[in-house]
């Protein structure tokens, strides 16, 4: 049956609720599970791209960290997990989406700032020294494209933005967008048709 993506960027609240356990493994060996909910991107599993994302980001250990499209939180929470010192920020448009990252950092006993909005609507003012995305490919180029050229403003100098995409099913345009908005942009990792694309403030 083809998935139905509407989960990527809507406010599905209506959808009957379902919650699953979705459990995974870092190289390290620390395993971490989540609470998981129906209408919300990747319902009951890790999402294989997202865990490429959290391996692989390149972080300072104490920046400010923008999870931006957040879902239930696995990436954001994770990091934070891993990396005590991050100051942990987290977004996304699905009501569903925002409240299960908020039970999850909750049932870590973990601070975080979790808004619900659009993009970078709940972020004005705010800097940050990461920006980090598994994008909604699905949502349409217009999302994307904003997703990208709107963050330099939301990055401190020197700030990355950091986007995980199957390259061969929209990531090398999404590379492409980033050179262009940044003046750069690198490969840190291919892993079976996913890459890690990280593009620099200077």
């Amino acid at each position: 049956m083809k998935e139905d993506f509407r989960h990527y960027y809507t406010d599905q609240t209506e959808a009957p609720e379902r919650v699953k356990t979705a459990t995974f493994r870092l190289k390290n060996g620390h395993s971490y599970s989540f609470k998981s909910p129906d209408g919300v991107f990747a319902f009951g599993k890790a999402d294989r791209a997202s865990l490429i994302l959290i391996e692989n980001c390149v972080l300072d250990g104490q920046e400010n960290l923008l999870d931006l499209g957040c879902g239930y939180g696995p990436i954001g929470i994770t990091l934070k997990l891993e990396n005590p010192d991050l100051k942990l920020f987290m977004s996304d448009t699905n009501t569903r989406a925002v409240t299960f990252s908020k039970i999850n950092a909750r049932d870590f006993n973990l601070l975080a700032d979790i808004r619900k909005g659009d993009l970078y609507d709940p972020w004005e003012g705010f800097r940050f020294d990461s920006i980090l995305s598994n994008p909604p490919m699905a949502a349409g180029k217009a999302v994307w494209e904003k997703l990208i050229c709107e963050a330099p403003k939301f990055l401190t100098e020197n700030g990355r933005l950091q986007i995980v995409a199957y390259h061969n099913k929209g990531g090398s345009r999404l590379e492409g967008i980033m050179k262009t908005t940044f003046g750069n942009v690198i490969t840190t990792t291919k892993s079976g048709g996913i890459r890690v694309y990280v593009s620099r403030k200077l």
